[in-house]
């Protein structure tokens, strides 16, 4: 892959984030995403993000790396969705992770 196809891959529109989801052992490997940079501000996705921390680190290269399967990170991201989507009529919400959604540390 020439440099310029790999500084295309890299960049990424205003607004948005990348990721990188995948659990080491896991089949697929790693998979990269682009997220709304509004999901670091969900509770269920900062939930996420304090578990990166414990794994990885703040001084990480490259993408965010998230630690869950990307089958859960699909999950997780039809949740953040549908929320954002079906705003309830209720003042406050409780958000909680689905008992199916694991996390995994090295």
């Amino acid at each position: 892959m020439s440099n310029m196809q790999e500084d295309k891959k890299s960049k990424v529109k205003k607004g948005w984030l990348a990721v990188r989801v995948g659990l080491e052992d896991e089949d697929g490997g790693f998979q990269r995403f682009v997220i709304p940079i509004s999901y670091l501000y969900h509770p269920l996705f900062k939930r996420l993000l304090e578990k990166a921390h414990e794994v990885y680190g703040y001084h990480t290269t490259g993408p965010l790396r998230v630690p869950c399967s990307v089958d859960d990170f699909l999950h997780l991201r039809w949740r953040i969705e549908k929320e954002s989507t079906h705003h309830s009529h209720h003042s406050h919400h409780h958000h909680h992770l689905p008992s199916s959604l694991s996390f995994y540390s090295c």
